[in-house]
C-alpha cells in the first residue's frame, strides 16, 4: 500500500512540473509589446548606423525579459522589398526563431522558406540592440512583415568565451 501511494505521488509531481514547466516556457515570461505606432518597424540605412523607421500598419508583438531573443512581431507595409532594399542594408543568413503556438501571426518555418525562396527579404532592424543581439525585420512581397531578435557573431563569441574579434564593439 505504501510503494504504491508513493508510486502514484512521484508520478503526479512528476506531471505537474511538467505542467509547469510547459506553462513557464511557453505562456508566463511573454507579454504584448504596447505599439508606439511611431517607432516600432526600424531598417538600418545602407549609408549609416541610426535605423530610420519605415511605413507600418496591423504591428502586434510579444517579448520577454527572461531572454533577449524572445521578441516576436508582425506587421503590414506598402513599401516592397526591393524598394527597400535600395535603401537599406540586408541581412544576409537570417534564420527566424520559432514563436510560442498562440502568437498566431508569426510562423518562423513558413518566413524561413519565404526567405530561402526569394519571396521575402531580410533586413538590419538594429545592430547591438543588445550587445551581442541584433533585430532583423523580414518583408515579403506581398506587403507582410516579421520582427525577431538573433544573436550575432559577437554575441556567439561572447556567450561561449571564445576571443572577440576587433570588429566587435566593446562590451558594456
Amino acid at each position: 500500500m505504501t510503494g504504491r501511494f508513493l508510486a502514484i505521488l512521484i508520478v503526479v509531481s512528476a506531471l505537474l512540473a511538467g505542467a509547469g514547466m510547459y506553462y513557464l516556457q511557453v505562456y508566463a515570461y511573454y507579454e504584448p509589446v504596447v505599439a508606439t505606432g511611431t517607432d516600432d518597424v526600424q531598417l538600418t540605412p545602407l549609408q549609416g548606423d541610426r535605423p530610420e523607421t519605415i511605413l507600418y500598419e496591423d504591428f502586434q508583438a510579444i517579448d520577454a525579459n527572461s531572454s533577449p531573443i524572445r521578441y516576436r512581431a508582425c506587421f503590414t507595409t506598402p513599401s516592397a522589398p526591393g524598394v527597400l532594399a535600395d535603401t537599406y542594408a540586408p541581412y544576409p543568413g537570417a534564420a527566424p526563431r520559432v514563436a510560442p503556438g498562440w502568437f498566431d501571426c508569426f510562423d518562423a518555418e513558413a518566413i524561413g522558406a519565404l526567405l530561402r525562396s526569394g519571396q521575402a527579404r531580410a533586413f538590419l532592424g538594429e545592430r547591438n540592440l543588445e550587445y551581442g543581439i541584433d533585430r532583423v525585420v523580414a518583408v515579403t512581397e506581398d506587403g507582410h512583415g516579421y520582427v525577431w531578435h538573433e544573436v550575432n557573431d559577437c554575441g556567439d563569441k561572447a556567450y561561449d568565451g571564445s576571443p572577440l574579434d576587433p570588429t566587435c564593439p566593446d562590451r558594456p
